[in-house]
Order: C-alpha cells, then structure tokens, then sequence
C-alpha cells in the first residue's frame, strides 16, 4: 500500500509539472499545501482513510481525496502518469537548483533534451549552455556553484522535513509497541533548523518487539541495521531514523547524552571530572555508587548546575549560567500574546478573514495583524491599493462585531530592488502596522542589498522587517547582507525584525537573535500562517527565539496590544508630530 510519502510525493512532482507547463499557480499552490500536509501527518494515510477523515485535512477537498484514494488502492494517479509523459521528474528537479526557475527548466529540456541534475551539470561543464539565448559561461559557473551547494544541503534534513517524521516514527511505535516512555533526542530535540539524523530513545519492557516494529514501520526503504536494543532504517525521504531502547533507570541519562550538542557534553564531562564525577549514557556515578540517571535533573543537580532546556546546549554560556545559579528565562509559547503576520485568501493564504481571526482567537491570542500581501508578489494576489483599503474596512467591522480580540489592519509590503516599498506613502499611512520584506532580487551583492534594506528602514511607515534574510532552509541561500549595519539601523529607528516560524524559513536565525540582543533590535515571533493550522507553527519560531537566547522581554508581542501600539515605530514618529 502507497505510503503518506508516495501521495505527497505524486503531487509534488504534479506541482512542478503544472508549473513547467505555466498552469494556473493556484492549482500548482493547492498540490503544494496538500503534499506539505500530508508530509506534516503523524498517522498513516490508510488509517485516516479508512475512518472516512480525509476531507477533514487541511488543504484537502473533494478532488484531491479522490486522488488520495487512487494513489492507496493502486499505488498510482492517472493524472500524474499522463503528466509525467510530458516532463519526466528529473526536469523538475532542475528547478530545485537555485537561480533555475519553471521557464528556464523548460528551455533546458526542450532545447537540449536535458532531464535531470546531473545532465545539467555535464551539460554546463561541457560548455553547452551558452550556445541558448540570455546564456552564457558566468551563468554556467552560477548553476555548476548552485549545483554544489544544492548537494551539500543535501546532506543535512532540514527541521520542516525531519520534525514530522519523527512525530510519526513516535506515533506509530506508541501504537504498534509495548513502548513506556518515548522521545527524540539529537538535534532535532535542540530544534536546530536542520539535522543529520533522527535519534529516538525509548523505554519498553520488550525491547525485541521495539526493534521489531521499527523494521515493520511503514515509510520504511531500507533496514540498515539491527540488533538486540537499536536498530536503524532509512526512510522513504532517504533519512536515517536510529531507535535505541534503554532501561528506565537510564533513560534520563541517555537522553542527556544523545541530545548534545557534542560542544555542551564535552563542558558538562570535563566539569564532572574535576569534581571527581563521571558522566555516561548510563547514569552520573562517583565511584561505583550512582547518582542518578532515570531523569536529565539527576544529571546536573550532583554537579550543581541548574538544567537548561535542550534548545541552549549549545556551549554558549548555558552551563556557567547553571553554575551560578541563574535560572532559565525565555520565551515560551504562552507568552504571546498576538501574531503580527498572517494571510488570508484575499493574497496567498487559503482561508477568509474571519476563519483566520477565529483561529488567531482559539490559539489564545487578544490581537492578529492581517498582512497580505503588497501588488508586487502578482503570483500571489497582491492587493491593489483599492483592494487593500476595502479590506482593512472589513476588518474594522469585524472589529466592532468581535470583543476579545483585536484585528490590525497590515500589510507584508515587498521590498523593491532599489529599497522603495511597494505602495505609496499615503497608503501606507493609512494601515495600523507595515511589514516589508524582500521578495526578488535575491541575487544582488552585499552592498546592495544592504542599501535596499538600509532605505527601507527609512521609510517612516515601516514598523517590521519580515524574513529579513529571506532564505528557504536547504533550498535558498540568505541574501547576501551586512547584517551588523542593518541591525544598527534597525536598532537606532527601532524598526523590528522578525524571527519567522514558519519550518522552512526560520528567519531570523539563532545567531542572528543573538547579535539582534547585543545590538537592542526589537524582535517579534510570527508565524506567517497563510492557513488556520499553521499557527501550530509557532513552536518553531519560539525554538528558534529560545536559541538565540531571547526572553519574553526581548520579544514585542508577549506585550498587551495597549503597550504594543506605542511601540511601533509609525506611532511614535505620529506621537512627535
């Protein structure tokens, strides 16, 4: 039986095929949003299925479960065959090379029969590329770079990818295992925005029947290994899971341990030794007498050092913090108390105004700022300035109509290449709050693209810069910028810059919160939902934030939206005037 991977793939590669041949970008948009769903499930698809559920998955109408349901009974979908004879899957995959777009895809395979990555690469070794028109050796050289980049990323799964799986592999090991307590260690337990691998420990009475359903779990390629307490497999996505079984007694100290990072157990190690300690994935012993293990308190309390959570252990002053005595102080989820940056269907979101406040709503939060976006972003439905005023007049009647939450009128507004906002000062004027984000031109240099941004924070009407590096984790390099000179504009406007939930983007990253913190650059944590689920997204912002060290103090919208207001950068300047 088809997998969750096999439907989400088939309509992936129907994504990039309708894109090649330049169909509607909503149906290429609806593929995408279903195959990101499907990838983000921790259950099998068959089992969904077969309790009548599908229509109730976000994205998924109609027509999409009835290609679902083909997909499982036959492990196929006419359509895709039919598409697949006109752009076999390796001409779509060109188009995951950066700088490599649909058209520029569809020249290569229709004007050199190119068909894959790797012809693409032999073809611009070769020097075969210039003989087509806008080609020529530097654009050789960009993809043959692009191509090695690609390649490296590859290497590493980013969090998007690897976080759901392994919400699935704990899933499934729940129901089909005489498993006690289960949990993901490694990097992916540190939230960073990519892994090498998934690490599970678990606790089981049976460990064999543990290893056993692991080999049995159902988006498993290949059995690389296993044994008596671990066994690994690859998956479909070519990743490697590894499960361990340990005894309850352990399990803390294991945990510890296969968390890392390998920088923060090396301190932890080297501290224990000078206080006559030693730590294992068994336990912290003094002699042969053990002190602890079944919990990760029991690891540090002996070496008195308060524990830190997992997203800190990266050997940046978390453990001469623990030593002090200093307790942990950041930011959490509770602690928000709006988001400043969600779409709705009126651009590129796929819900209405209200079923985008109603889920803003449920979520807890008392404001949400409504920013489609500007007419730029034509792909995307870009508002036009008509369109952009009768939508902030609907959300002042919401307004009137709703007394526990407050909607904003926003709007995430591109940055032009020459650093000018996509709508008129007088437009701009008129909205509760800006955004503005970059969107094209990624290609420019460092000086450039630092003076686009740098002109932008002079905009008087600019509150936000969102995704200010505007990279896709593993897919898109960040722009090229000097972002110490962009933070110390950001700072001195005290213009905010946005850590971005939203799995693939992750942007700002932790280093760059860090160096936000130093230089006093107000942040705030979006999740740039464009559906009512995707506000689940939040705890991958908050994770990123809590990298970079950030406290709720660090962070605008864990204020109320009374203190909030006056925050923002157009009030104040309204305020002087």
């Amino acid at each position: 039986m088809a997998t969750n991977y096999d439907v989400a793939r088939i309509f992936l590669e129907i994504a990039e095929a309708l894109e090649l041949s330049g169909q509607d970008p909503y149906r290429v948009r609806a593929y995408r949003n279903a195959a990101r769903t499907l990838l983000s499930l921790e259950e099998p698809l068959a089992e969904i299925r077969r309790r009548g559920e599908l229509l109730s998955l976000p994205g998924i109408g109609e027509s999409l479960a009835a290609k679902i349901a083909e997909i499982l009974d036959s492990g196929r979908l006419r359509q895709h065959d039919e598409l697949m004879e006109h752009f076999p899957p390796g001409v779509a995959a060109m188009m995951h090379v950066p700088g490599v777009g649909p058209r520029t895809a569809q020249t290569l395979f229709r004007e050199l029969g190119l068909t894959s990555v790797e012809e693409l690469e032999h073809a611009a070794r070769e020097g075969r590329l210039r003989a087509l028109k806008g080609f020529g050796a530097k654009t050789e050289a960009n993809i043959l770079q692009n191509i090695a980049r690609l390649r490296t990323r590859r290497q590493r799964i980013p969090l998007a990818r690897a976080y759901p799986l392994a919400q699935q592999v704990i899933h499934l090991l729940r129901a089909a295992a005489p498993v006690r307590d289960i949990e993901a260690a490694g990097s992916l337990r540190r939230m960073t925005e990519d892994v090498g691998d998934i690490d599970i420990l678990v606790t089981s009475d049976d460990p064999a029947a543990v290893m056993a359903a692991v080999t049995r779990l159902p988006f498993v390629q290949r059995v690389l290994a296993t044994g008596p307490t671990k066994t690994s497999v690859l998956s479909e996505q070519d990743v490697q899971v590894d499960v361990r079984v340990v005894a309850p007694e352990n399990f803390g100290a294991a945990l510890q341990y296969f968390t890392g990072s390998k920088e923060h157990n090396v301190k932890l190690r080297t501290l224990a030794v000078r206080q006559g300690l030693k730590l294992s994935e068994y336990g912290i012993f003094r002699g042969d007498t053990r002190l602890g293990g079944a919990t990760e308190e029991e690891m540090y309390r002996p070496l008195g050092i308060l524990m830190y959570p997992p997203e800190l252990r990266e050997d940046r002053g978390e453990i001469e913090r623990g030593l002090a005595g200093v307790p942990p102080d950041f930011v959490e989820e509770r602690h928000l108390r709006g988001d400043l940056h969600v779409h709705t269907n009126a651009s590129d979101g796929r819900a209405s105004l209200r079923a985008m406040v109603e889920a803003a709503r449920e979520r807890g939060f008392t404001y949400v700022a409504i920013s489609d976006h500007s007419p730029a972003r034509g792909n995307a439905r870009g508002l036009s300035a008509a369109r952009l005023r009768a939508q902030a007049r609907e959300i002042r009647a919401l307004n009137r109509e709703l007394t526990d939450i407050t909607i904003l009128a926003a709007s995430e507004v591109d940055i032009r290449r020459d650093g000018t906002l996509d709508y008129p000062d007088d437009v701009l004027a008129e909205l509760d709050l800006c955004l503005a984000s970059v969107h094209s031109a990624f290609n420019l240099s460092r000086e450039e693209q630092t003076a686009r941004l740098l002109r932008a924070i002079d905009s008087p009407f600019l509150d936000i810069i969102a995704h200010p590096t505007g990279r896709l984790v593993g897919t898109r390099d960040p722009i090229e910028l000097d972002m110490r000179r962009v933070m110390t504009a950001a700072a001195a406007h005290e213009v905010a810059l946005e850590i971005n939930s939203w799995p693939e983007r992750l942007d700002l990253n932790d280093a760059h919160i860090l160096l936000a913190r130093e230089l006093g650059v107000p942040l705030v944590i979006d999740t740039d939902a464009h559906a009512p689920e995707h506000f689940d997204n939040l705890k991958f912002g908050v994770a990123t934030a809590r990298r970079g060290w950030a406290t709720p103090a660090d962070i605008l919208n864990t204020i109320p939206l009374s203190q909030l207001l006056p925050r923002l950068r157009r009030n104040r300047l309204r305020k002087a005037a």
